[in-house]
Parts: structure tokens; sequence; C-alpha cells
């Protein structure tokens, strides 16, 4: 029996949801983190999201639940040395559910770590764009796989046949893992509609 094509999921970004100056919820300050939850922050990759990049807005959410927070920045940073995906391929995951969860927080705090890994403009663009030819054979099944999770909820057979089995399985269960993480982040910012940070203004945005 052969199996149904699945119709073609939508490219490119969803309408964004608003970041406002005013938040849901006032965030409460960094200064409230706990020294461990700082000296897990210091152990991110790269610099990105560290100095000016500091998320301070959306940590300021989490900390309405400071025992949810701290387990959970602990796993956050430690996946991303313990993954198998590379910190490349991590970047290019996040920054594609920043697409597909409309979120420009997610989208512009990430756009300087993805320069740190070898992420280029043309790039960038073809991740808001949804097109992934340029992108090597495990690069677009990540960001293939990632595109039909959100959207469906599942991999299709013929995606899976296709794309799935591309890539070894501790890849598979690390990638739901992070999708997972953002997924956190990204509805955090747009219920909360948490503003960005000043810093990164100028950085561009998923609908520039």
């Amino acid at each position: 029996m052969t199996a149904p094509t699945p119709s073609p999921l939508p490219q490119g970004a969803p309408p964004l949801h608003p970041n406002e100056a005013s938040p849901r919820l006032t965030p409460l300050a960094s200064s409230a983190l706990s020294a461990a939850m700082l000296s897990t922050l210091e152990r991110i990759p790269g610099d990105g999201l560290k100095g000016s990049g500091f998320p301070h807005h959306v940590l300021g959410q989490l900390l309405y639940s400071p025992d949810l927070l701290e387990p959970f920045l602990e796993w956050w940073v430690s996946a991303k040395s313990a993954m198998a995906l590379s910190v490349r391929e991590q970047e290019l995951v996040i920054l594609r559910m920043g697409c597909l969860y409309a979120s420009d927080y997610v989208w512009k705090h990430h756009v300087p770590v993805a320069r740190e890994f070898g992420i280029d403009a043309t790039e960038l663009a073809a991740l808001r764009n949804g097109t992934y030819g340029s992108f090597t054979p495990q690069e677009r099944a990540l960001l293939v796989l990632t595109d039909e999770m959100v959207e469906r909820r599942t991999v299709s057979a013929a995606t899976w046949a296709q794309h799935g089995r591309q890539l070894q399985p501790q890849m598979v269960v690390d990638l739901i893992a992070l999708m997972a993480q953002y997924v956190l982040f990204a509805l955090t910012n747009n219920v909360r509609q948490v503003p960005l940070e000043s810093t990164l203004a100028g950085e561009p945005g998923l609908a520039d």
C-alpha cells in the first residue's frame, strides 16, 4: 500500500506576534537570578547570549517560576554540549523555531549567535523563507523535520523515509528536546508580549 503524499507545508514565517513596550507582566530583575543560575548561563557556547545579548526580559518572565527555571537552565545549557547536533545545527533549528512561532525575540537573540557559528545572511534569508536547498543534507533533514513536527505534531512516513532515516537515532531525540526548549521560550515571549532588549534593536528581524 502506497503511503499518501502529505500536503505541502507553508513556507516562510507567519505574521509576527507583538513584542510590546509594556509586557503583560513586568519582568523580574535579573538581579533575582541565583548564583547557580548565573554560573550555568556562563557556560552557554559563544558570546551572543552574553553581555549586550543577555536575554534579561524573557528570563525575568521565567523567574516568576524560580523552582522551574533553575533546573531548566541547567538542562538547556548542558544540553548544548551533550547533543548529537553541532552548535551550528542547533542554531539553525532555533532560528527556524523563531520563524514557526513568529517570535522576533527568539530570532533576534539568536542571529548574533548564528553568526558566531558560521550562519551567513543568505542562510538567514533561507530560514525565514523555509527554503533549504543550500544547506547540507543533514541540516536540511533537521529543518524539514522541525517544520513537520511544529505544523503536524508528527513526521509523515514520506518525510521520515526521505529525511528522518538520514539522522542518527540520538539526533532525532535531541532535535525533539531542542524544539521543546524553544517552545517554552517562544510561547513565553508571545503570550507575555516580551519586549526586545534595546541592545538588539539593530539586528535584522523576521519581517526585514
